[in-house]
Parts: C-alpha cells; sequence; structure tokens
C-alpha cells in the first residue's frame, strides 16, 4: 500500500513538473515576443545615434534613416576627454570589484562560520547600514574631512566597496553550498584559516563571487554621484559623468543660443548626442554580462530553497 502511495505521488510530482507541447509552444513565444520587446528600444537607439540631426527633425526617429551621420560621436570623441574618462572608469571599475569581492567574501565567510566567537556581533554591525544612513553630509565629511580623499580616485572606489545585502549573500552561499565537513578535514590536515579560504572557498564559489562582482562593476560602472560630490579636477572625472556634463552642456547651449547671441545652433545633434551616450555607457556592461551570466543565476538562487 505504501509503495502504491509512493508510486503515486512521484507520477503527480512529475506530472506536475512536465510542460506540454502546446503550452511549451504558446511560451516560447510569448517569451520571445517579450524578449524582442526589450530588444528593440535599444536598437532604436543605436540607429538615432548614427542618424542626422536634420533627418531627425524632418522625419523623426526612423529605423532606417534617409541619412547617416557620425556627428554626435565626433563630437563626444573631439577633445579626448572621453578616452581619459574609459581609462578612469575602467580603473575604478575593476579595481574596486577586485577590493569590494574580497573584502565582502572574507567578511561573509566569518560570518558563516558558527565558531566563530564574534560572529553576532559582527552580523548586527553589518545589518546596522541597511537600517540607518550616515546620509550625504555624513559621508562627506568622512571621505573629505577625515579621510583627505577629495580630487582622489580612491573618493570613487572605497564608497562603493562594501554592501550588507551582498555580504548576506555570499554568508549564505557559504552556508549553503560548502559543506562544514570539509573545512574539518582540512583543519585536522593542519591547514591555516587563509589556506582553507584560498584553495578551498574561493574555488567552491565562483558562482556566489561572480554575482557580487557583477553588482559591484555595475555599480561602479554607473557611478556618478560620487564624482560630482568628491571631484573637482578633469583629470580623473569618470564616464558616466562626464558624459552626463557633456550632454546638459550642449542641450543649455542649444536651447540658450538665441540669448547668447549664437547661430547655427540647429546643426547640433542634440538628439543623436543624447542616444550615442545610451550607447557608451550601456554597451560595454552588455559586451560583459554574458560572461557572468551563467554564474549569476547560480549564485542568487543558493539557498533559496532548503532540504
Amino acid at each position: 500500500m505504501e509503495e502504491k502511495k509512493q508510486v503515486t505521488l512521484g507520477e503527480s510530482l512529475n506530472r506536475f513538473g512536465r510542460v506540454s507541447k502546446g503550452s511549451n509552444v504558446f511560451l516560447t513565444i510569448l517569451l520571445g515576443i517579450v524578449a524582442l520587446l526589450s530588444v528593440i528600444p535599444f536598437i532604436l537607439v543605436i540607429i538615432i545615434s548614427f542618424t542626422d540631426s536634420e533627418t531627425i527633425q524632418k522625419t523623426g526617429y526612423q529605423f532606417i534613416p534617409d541619412k547617416w551621420s557620425l556627428d554626435a560621436y565626433k563630437m563626444i570623441f573631439e577633445d579626448g576627454a572621453v578616452f581619459k574618462s574609459f581609462g578612469t572608469t575602467i580603473f575604478v571599475t575593476v579595481v574596486g570589484t577586485i577590493i569590494g569581492v574580497f573584502l565582502m567574501s572574507t567578511f561573509a565567510y566569518t560570518l558563516s562560520r558558527k565558531k566563530y566567537a564574534y560572529r553576532g556581533f559582527l552580523s548586527k554591525y553589518s545589518i546596522i547600514p541597511m537600517l540607518f544612513s550616515g546620509g550625504i553630509i555624513g559621508n562627506y565629511i568622512v571621505i573629505v574631512n577625515i579621510l583627505g580623499l577629495r580630487n582622489s580616485v580612491w573618493s570613487l572606489i572605497l564608497p562603493l566597496c562594501m554592501s550588507t545585502f551582498s555580504i548576506m549573500i555570499l554568508r549564505t552561499f557559504y552556508q549553503m553550498s560548502v559543506p562544514e565537513a570539509l573545512i574539518e578535514s582540512a583543519y585536522m590536515d593542519g591547514a591555516s584559516e587563509w589556506t582553507i579560504y584560498f584553495k578551498i572557498i574561493l574555488p567552491l564559489s565562483l558562482p556566489g563571487l561572480a554575482t557580487i562582482a557583477l553588482f559591484l562593476t555595475l555599480g561602479y560602472w554607473n557611478d556618478w554621484f560620487s564624482a560630482l560630490l568628491y571631484i573637482d579636477s578633469n583629470k580623473i572625472v569618470p564616464l558616466q559623468y562626464l558624459l552626463m556634463k557633456m550632454e546638459t552642456n550642449i542641450e543649455f547651449i542649444a536651447n540658450n543660443a538665441g540669448k547668447m547671441g549664437m547661430t547655427a545652433n540647429n546643426s547640433l545633434p542634440t538628439e543623436t548626442i543624447k542616444m550615442a551616450v545610451v550607447v557608451l555607457s550601456t554597451a560595454p556592461i552588455l559586451i560583459a554580462y554574458p560572461f557572468f551570466q551563467k554564474y549569476f543565476i547560480g549564485g542568487l538562487t543558493i539557498g533559496a530553497v532548503k532540504e
């Protein structure tokens, strides 16, 4: 009788997990349409960035414009400042991601160890910033007055390198994916904490680390607010802040040309520059994302279901 119940339960679970052929076709078409609707706007943005500004004024946005132009990109890359900003942003993103992953992974590993004496204190200490923030003034005082990092590239790196949310993800990842017996056997073989961390924990934690690295990469690449607060020098301006300033300045000139006594401002490719800014700021992330994707889903879903 019990065997029949188990067989019936197994069949019902298998039937629940299967998708009929008609449903599979419907879901495939539906998800394909959703994916297409998500990609089409960005394709249109790319096309507009290569469209002549006068053509946009006459005919509006088109997938196949009457005239192509590189004026928007020529104006953006004209003085070479964009290349310097690219270098600054790449340096900040790479160095900040490495530092952030190292600090948060070591801290999360400490919180995952049940035998660590200060585990409870550090857990509460890390949760406090999620509930209470020091605010912009407090951050500014610490970065500028206490640490003295104004006009320093480290003012773009240090404020974003730690996140309680990411620490909690990694702590759960360690608890669910790293067997306790594996760590105990390493202790018995005489391995130190650093040996266990570098030779056992890190190789087993690639999905979780890749997830945190992706969060950090997106945060550093899209950050412009830190530069607004802490950077006055044009030598270390990040890409996002520079593009925002260029777009604002060009739009201001286009809107106030008459008051300033300027002429021929209809030739300014304001609309195409906006689209070119979007392309330059998002294209590198779109290129890098597929390399993280296979780890990203596994890193987020680990520990979501506990047997």
